[in-house]
């Protein structure tokens, strides 16, 4: 989800242009008072835009600098990120800070992950919980209504920005929020998927936002244990919302980072519940099951799929993608431990699949004409669909 990489524009618009000579000047700078100096002219042009609802503009610029410049790219996705989540709202000469925040839910199951709109009372219990165990004391929070899944979040730097000051308006109202949900996406049948809860929670200006950052302390509160607390109280309400599904609470944060950081810790789920919907849908142990690990990517390690057969066969029945992030992109040492690699390995022999095959190729990330499913890699190299026996359930789930 986020971080957006955006379609490639042939030619770049003036406002593009822009943004682009800002970032590279930002990221040139040579002290921290000329940083501050392009950080405000860029947050200003970026500002403009993100209101306007203008995202052509900022997408070009990052696609070109994703190409020419990766740290000028970071530069101006970051400052995107920051408008986008967090806002400064003056009310009756008053100062306040916004900020969007993110509380993931990590769920699989063997049946279906719900998502969809929150009882009023239940929303309402959510909220009480976050602003007792999570925020700072001289807080105000507005609790979106809903459960979302990954295709239901803000899809742009832009509908983040509407969305942040949508809910500020009501947290500083006392509110409850207006959100409207009827153009949602439907939720992919995934079995392995985070979910999340969204808030903006606002604080006076240069004020604590969350409980680690309170300094008395009778209201300060470190990290761990808010989220301890979290967990405790949160649990049963989750439970309630998520039938027939296992489920862990992540810490509530920032937008942009909670996002990040679950599309990470959701991945070992992925391989679980791979192996159980195997191991179910087939009558075998996951001892039978064998694993083809592939890297794939244009130039460099994009992504890993998992192809998963029969132990002794090679048609590929089942298969699921591991995506990589940041620092674990590119070319991977697979002797290196603690890698993307040895980490996918480690999950599926804590499954209970034991025969692993590890190409040591990079493939091209092809897909499905007709489905547009991703394609794996079997034992010998060749790129297939995968399928599963004919005599199987016909209706499968889908896996990251």
């Amino acid at each position: 989800m986020a971080g957006f990489r955006p379609k490639s524009s042939p030619r770049l618009s003036p406002d593009a242009e822009r943004l682009v000579a800002d970032a590279l000047a930002l990221d040139a700078s040579g002290s921290r008072m000329e940083d501050g100096y392009w950080e405000r002219r860029l947050s200003q042009r970026l500002g403009r835009l993100l209101k306007n609802g203008s995202q052509t503009a900022l997408d070009a610029a990052l696609e070109h600098l994703f190409k020419h410049n990766a740290d000028a790219s970071d530069v101006l996705a970051e400052q995107a990120e920051t408008l986008a989540e967090s806002a400064t709202v003056e009310i009756d000469g008053v100062q306040h800070d916004a900020l969007l925040i993110a509380a993931p839910i990590l769920a699989h199951t063997r049946y279906a992950i719900p998502s969809g709109a929150l009882k009023p009372e239940l929303a309402q219990t959510l909220a009480v919980h976050l602003q007792a165990h999570v925020l700072a004391t001289q807080t105000q929070v507005a609790l979106s209504p809903y459960l979302y899944s990954i295709d239901q979040l803000p899809r742009t730097h832009s509908d983040t920005f509407a969305l942040t000051h949508k809910l500020a308006s009501a947290a500083l109202a006392g509110t409850v929020p207006k959100v409207d949900l009827r153009d949602l996406p439907e939720t992919a049948p995934i079995l392995a998927d985070p979910r999340y809860l969204l808030a903006v929670v606002v604080a006076p200006h240069e004020g604590a936002l969350f409980r680690w950052q309170e300094d008395a302390k009778e209201h300060h509160a470190e990290r761990s244990t808010c989220l301890e607390q979290w967990r405790q109280q949160v649990q049963p309400s989750v439970a309630v919302l998520l039938p027939g599904c296992e489920f862990e609470l992540l810490l509530p944060d920032a937008f942009f980072l909670s996002c990040r950081e679950s599309d990470k810790s959701i991945r070992p789920l992925t391989v679980r519940a791979a192996v159980n919907y195997l191991c179910g849908t087939l009558d075998v142990p996951a001892g039978q099951l064998a694993a083809v690990v592939a890297s794939f990517g244009e130039e460099v390690v994009e992504e890993y799929r998992v192809g998963f057969t029969m132990r002794g066969e090679k048609d590929v029945i089942y298969g699921i993608v591991w995506p990589v992030y940041g620092r674990e992109a590119g070319e991977v040492d697979a002797e290196e431990k603690g890698n993307p690699l040895e980490q996918i390995c480690e999950e599926l022999r804590n499954a209970g699949v034991e025969e692993i095959f590890r190409h040591a190729a990079l493939f091209d990330p092809e897909y499905c004409e007709d489905c547009g499913t991703p394609l794996y890699a079997d034992r010998s190299g060749e790129i297939v669909h995968a399928e599963l026996p004919e005599d199987a359930p016909t209706q499968q789930p889908l896996f990251h």
